[in-house]
């Protein structure tokens, strides 16, 4: 009977998890996988929202201040306008592109420093709601090249993701409900704007600015909604995105705090050599008191060194025996009391003077071993 043969395969059950080698991203962002992210520009912010607060508070402004607006205006428009016979009897050949296009510059000045206080109040509404969805912190990183932005594999996948659709449906929504908005509020003013031809020139330019601001303020209004969706939207994929691997979470914590194995063998390391220091002041004791199987605590009381009685060593189990058996071996007197045992090993430090509540307690045992010892 010919001998059965078998093929041993070895697998790597990490290659079929969901995400990867590193198994399935189900862990909460560290901080300072976190922090990392925020130093590269990784943030989870909505540009809608901040466009949607800029538009609502740019035509609030010019609804408070639509005549100071109308008022500087139309008086740049008449002062330049008053202008135009000066400036082409005052040409050579008549008016000239240099005449008008010099005439042109001055207005714009003018115009530019009628609109420069709403501008200053949008860039200061915009910078400060950016502050409040993300704080302040300034970083480069995302202005420096990638050569991995060029790469048209990674191109299409961003444009067939599901980013790149949320994008789109999002773009057509805002499209669709600003269109419905302009819509309604253009078929309410129907009337008005059937009557633009029969009023006056001042009064119909009015009449539209009213419209303008009224149907810009709604469009915002419903823009802001859309803005909100929209940041949900990006804090969730923002704390998926930055979700990790238990593997992951691992690594990140050997890399910081060091590998726990070695820590613990470092701690273990420092107890052992702890302990070998406290077991040599073991023979300077002048009692051990115990309670009397599972704690020991050792004292000394030398006038001249400190004003009470020092623990000079403690220790509960197999340390409290060996401190115990040290204690014999040096002749040093062992002393059961419980209550006290206890007192001394849960609120004294090795090194330390016990408390003034243990004076008395404590005297009675020195004074007994003192007797003992005719000192």
């Amino acid at each position: 009977m010919e001998k059965e043969k078998r093929l041993l395969l070895t697998y790597d059950l990490q290659r079929f998890a969901k995400d990867g080698p590193g198994g399935e991203k189900t862990e909460p962002a560290t901080a300072k996988k976190l922090t990392d992210a925020r130093k590269e520009g990784k943030v989870a912010k909505s540009r809608e929202i901040s466009s949607a607060v800029d538009l609502i508070v740019l035509f609030l402004i010019l609804k408070l201040f639509m005549s100071f607006v109308y008022d500087n205006f139309f008086g740049t428009f008449s002062v330049f306008y008053n202008k135009i016979p000066d400036v082409i009897n005052d040409s050579i050949g008549g008016i000239t592109l240099r005449t008008v296009s010099a005439l042109l510059h001055e207005m714009l000045l003018f115009m530019l420093k009628i609109m420069a206080p709403f501008l200053l109040i949008g860039l200061i509404v915009s910078l400060a709601f950016g502050i409040v969805q993300v704080g302040w912190k300034v970083t480069a990183k995302p202005l420096q090249p990638n050569l991995s932005k060029f790469n048209p594999i990674s191109g299409f996948k961003r444009i067939f993701s599901k980013d790149a659709l949320f994008e789109l449906v999002k773009s057509i929504v805002k499209i669709a409900l600003i269109a419905i908005v302009a819509y309604q509020c253009i078929k309410g003013n129907e009337n008005n704007l059937f009557v633009l031809y029969d009023i006056p020139l001042l009064q119909a330019i009015i009449l539209c600015g009213n419209i303008i601001l009224n149907t810009g303020l709604k469009i915002s209004l419903v823009y802001l909604i859309v803005g909100l969706a929209d940041w949900i939207y990006q804090k969730v994929k923002f704390k998926n995105d930055m979700k990790m691997t238990k593997q992951e979470v691992k690594d990140e914590y050997k890399n910081t705090e060091g590998d726990p194995q070695i820590k613990g063998r470092q701690r273990q390391r420092m107890r052992e050599a702890s302990q070998r220091r406290m077991m040599q002041d073991v023979p300077k004791a002048d009692v051990v008191i115990t309670n009397p199987t599972h704690l020991a605590v050792a004292l000394k009381y030398d006038a001249e060194q400190a004003k009470a009685p020092v623990v000079l060593a403690k220790g509960e189990d197999y340390l409290a025996q060996k401190i115990k058996e040290k204690a014999r071996e040096c002749h040093i007197e062992i002393v059961e009391n419980k209550p006290l045992a206890r007192m001394l090993y849960a609120n004294v430090d090795i090194g330390a003077e016990i408390p003034p509540e243990l004076y008395q307690a404590v005297a009675e045992v020195l004074a007994m071993v003192y007797n003992l010892k005719n000192r």
